[in-house]
């Protein structure tokens, strides 16, 4: 008995399967949040954003452009960084984007962009601490600290602290921590920090940092609250899977394809063994 791609819809497992997998594909779609939603403008507002030559960094700072604030791309490389600040002056219209060099894995760096910050600016109302790095291979920076720790966690710690002062004169400020959903799988161990009791496995050591990320802006928060004469400063997570370079949507991506493709085997499978399967024989 010979079966047709057209029995897999006829079979009610698989049919259900189907229109629930479409029903989840569809409700994602209309749950995206849209930015042009929100009419606020920030003309007047300086706005810094770490590793916004790409990724979720890039697209904040090109919202933030759009809403009329001054934006600092603060990017590790200059030719990536160049072309996202070109790319961004152009869609947004706004040429009042800027690009500095900073290296969230030197503290060395950090502090020299600090400096360079606090010199040329005199107000500063948004902080993204978005620079991230996962995958990262096992690694020691000058300062003694794991790679990854220093980029995901201490350098974007230091330069919030460095900055703190600018954010409070300059009040209503805003600190955002781009933290992901993969928080709940690390754990606290101070030790990690110089590289010590780490497994480097593809996300183990992020997980750890990002942890870490979620740890200190709750304590950020409380620590703000009520700052800057009854003006408000905050600190804010947003608890989000990250755009970073070597992006964990593709290996989200893949593990869904894989359970679906085992799940089709399966079926086939079966139905090459009896073709009636297809036809309800088990089921029906």
């Amino acid at each position: 008995m010979s079966w047709q791609y057209t029995d897999l819809l006829s079979h009610p497992l698989w049919f259900a399967c189907t229109v629930l997998l479409a029903a989840v594909t569809r409700a994602q779609r209309r749950g995206r949040w849209n930015p042009g939603a929100c009419a606020v403008k920030l003309n007047g507002k300086t706005a810094i954003v770490t590793g916004a030559n790409t990724g979720i960094g890039k697209f904040i700072a090109l919202d933030l452009a759009r809403r009329g604030a001054r934006v600092i791309l603060a990017c590790r490389s200059k030719d990536r960084g160049t072309g996202a600040l070109n790319e961004i002056r152009k869609l947004s219209g706004n040429q009042d984007v800027h690009l500095r060099l900073v290296d969230t894995s030197s503290l060395e760096s950090v502090r020299k962009f600090a400096a360079q910050i606090l010199e040329e600016e005199k107000e500063l109302h948004i902080l993204v601490n978005n620079a991230g790095a996962s995958g990262l291979p096992k690694g020691m920076t000058a300062d003694g600290l794991d790679i990854t720790f220093a980029t995901n966690h201490v350098g974007p710690f230091l330069l919030t602290n460095l900055l703190l002062d600018l954010l409070k004169k300059s009040a209503p400020a805003r600190i955002v921590n781009v933290s992901s959903a993969n928080h709940w799988r690390g754990k606290v161990d101070f030790s990690h920090f110089r590289g010590e009791n780490l497994v480097y496995t593809m996300d183990a050591v992020y997980n750890h940092t990002k942890l870490h990320n979620i740890i200190w802006t709750n304590e950020l928060a409380r620590r703000l609250k009520g700052t800057g004469k009854g003006q408000q400063c905050t600190s804010t997570t947003k608890k989000k899977k990250t755009q970073i370079r070597k992006s964990w949507d593709i290996i989200e991506n893949a593990k869904n394809i894989y359970f679906f493709l085992r799940l089709l085997n399966f079926y086939l499978i079966a139905g090459r063994i009896n073709p009636r399967f297809f036809r309800g024989f088990f089921f029906w």
